[in-house]
């Protein structure tokens, strides 16, 4: 077949504009030191690359999330550890409050100490992070969540009762705060012991211990129960009749006498009773998690208990039943705070275990991307260098045959 030199020319052109596009294309994959720079270079590698690079974004936001989420724990964790610090000096000022051996002037002193450290966990109750969103207000993280109740005794909770959450993994979403009603408004159903106190309108000397549990799977612990005495002033009699909401059926339904210091079975419970209670006198005994449970409600009463004058027996005792009631209460919000302090220590080692498995699947992810899209630079670059060569052959040969005519060939 016979071409014609218009068309032998037309092909060496196009096969040298061929090789050229080809190397223009391997230069731009060299400088980028990527194989796939358009979906063309590759469609199946391309697809594969765009969603390895979703899920490498994906990874990154939750990495993010993570270092958010851990932040905010360590930072509650080290609050919910001052506030145990705290809770652990009241404990030991509210020992040295019931020393009998003190006066009225050495009870107000530890009146005051314990006024300082309620004004502590108030703070502490109102800690703000970094951005100055307060922890414990929940989701109303702008808003102050305590303040002093108007009456002088406890406080009013402005936060609200969500929880914060943050997604720190596919399918996984971790709490990051707690309300601050769930840590001091409220105790533990498990780690909380019943509340013995006092009627404040009582008259005698009689007092009533704290709460000792003999069987912890009596269904009647779940009741609230009032010992109430009478005397019978012209018999010289006392007696106490025990009732219990919801009712007990165990409980004697007539009036028991009393002659002094007495155990009184409650359900699977026991307190004791002393002294000399006075007609009408009562005593309460309440599972903790139905009593009101505000922390400073507890203290003001506390120091309020501790700055009246113990000049008469009754006096005396009312210091003796407020002590008690104070302090189980006392104890039963600070077995909270730990148990609140250990729910987040769990949530901070999820956290950091998550980031570990995670940092591996990110590395994965990254080594799949680069070895689906980068080039092999050696490989690339010898490559182009003998496409050129190659070129510059075509176009050295192309050149020396252009100049050659019939007259060149019969001339020599």
């Amino acid at each position: 077949m016979r071409i014609s030199s218009s068309q032998y020319f037309n092909m060496n052109v196009a096969s040298m504009s061929d090789q050229q596009s080809t190397l223009a294309s391997m230069y731009q994959q060299i400088s980028a030191g990527k194989r796939i720079l358009t979906a063309s270079d590759d469609p199946l590698g391309a697809a594969q690359a765009v969603q390895l690079t979703l899920r490498s974004g994906a990874l990154a936001q939750y990495s993010t999330n993570q270092t958010t989420a851990l932040s905010a724990l360590q930072q509650e964790d080290s609050t919910l550890s001052d506030v145990s610090s705290v809770m652990q000096s009241i404990q030991s000022k509210l020992v040295q409050a019931g020393d009998g051996s003190l006066n009225d002037s050495n009870r107000a002193a530890v009146a005051d100490a314990i006024k300082g450290y309620r004004d502590q966990l108030m703070g502490l109750a109102n800690t703000t992070d970094g951005s100055g969103n307060y922890i414990f207000s929940g989701l109303k993280g702008g808003t102050k969540p305590f303040s002093d109740d108007p009456s002088g005794v406890g406080t009013t909770y402005s936060g609200d009762y969500g929880q914060r959450t943050m997604q720190i993994s596919e399918g996984r979403s971790i709490a990051v705060g707690d309300t601050g009603a769930s840590i001091f408004r409220s105790v533990s159903p498990t780690e909380s012991d019943p509340v013995s106190s006092a009627a404040s309108g009582n008259t005698g000397t009689g007092t009533i211990s704290s709460v000792s549990m003999e069987d912890t799977s009596n269904p009647n612990n779940a009741s609230t129960y009032t010992i109430t005495f009478s005397v019978d002033a012209t018999a010289g009699t006392t007696s106490y009749l025990v009732t219990a909401t919801p009712p007990d059926s165990s409980l004697p339904t007539t009036p028991t006498a009393y002659t002094g210091k007495t155990d009184i079975a409650l359900g699977g419970q026991k307190v004791t009773i002393d002294g000399t209670p006075a007609n009408n006198d009562t005593f309460t005994v309440q599972p903790a998690a139905t009593d009101n449970n505000d922390i400073f409600a507890t203290l003001d009463n506390l120091v309020n208990a501790l700055k009246q004058p113990t000049n008469t027996p009754g006096a005396q005792a009312a210091l003796v039943n407020a002590l008690t009631t104070a302090g189980t209460k006392i104890d039963n919000t600070f077995n909270n705070v730990l148990s609140a302090q250990t729910v987040v220590g769990g949530r901070e080692q999820e956290v950091q275990s998550t980031q570990t498995a995670m940092q591996t699947t990110q590395t994965q992810t990254a080594s799949d991307l680069a070895n689906l899209t980068s080039i092999d630079l050696v490989s690339a670059i010898s490559s182009y260098e003998l496409t050129q060569t190659s070129l510059q052959a075509a176009q050295m040969a192309f050149t020396q045959i252009q100049k050659m005519s019939l007259f060149d060939y019969l001339g020599s």
